[in-house]
């Protein structure tokens, strides 16, 4: 897929490959557009709850949601 890319971009992606932390340019925009869907994955997760939010469910209480995180995100004790 053919693309014309603005100077300023060539530039920043010449930039990052000349850095050591790509090895080409695909690796540059491949990486770009993962972490542009990783973006538009939270905001998307954000609207959704603030719609919910606003059609008046009030979530979990902040308490609640502290321990499901932390249980989730440690190992268990007992394995």
């Amino acid at each position: 897929m053919p693309v014309t890319v603005p100077a300023d971009v060539e530039a920043l992606v010449a930039q990052q490959v000349a850095s050591g932390r790509y090895v080409s340019e695909e690796d540059v925009l491949r990486s770009a557009m993962h972490a542009l869907a990783e973006v538009d994955d939270g905001l998307a997760a954000v609207q959704a709850a603030l719609a919910e939010w606003r059609a008046g469910d009030l979530g979990v209480p902040l308490d609640e949601a502290i321990q499901a995180v932390r249980s989730r995100s440690l190992p268990d004790a007992g394995a």
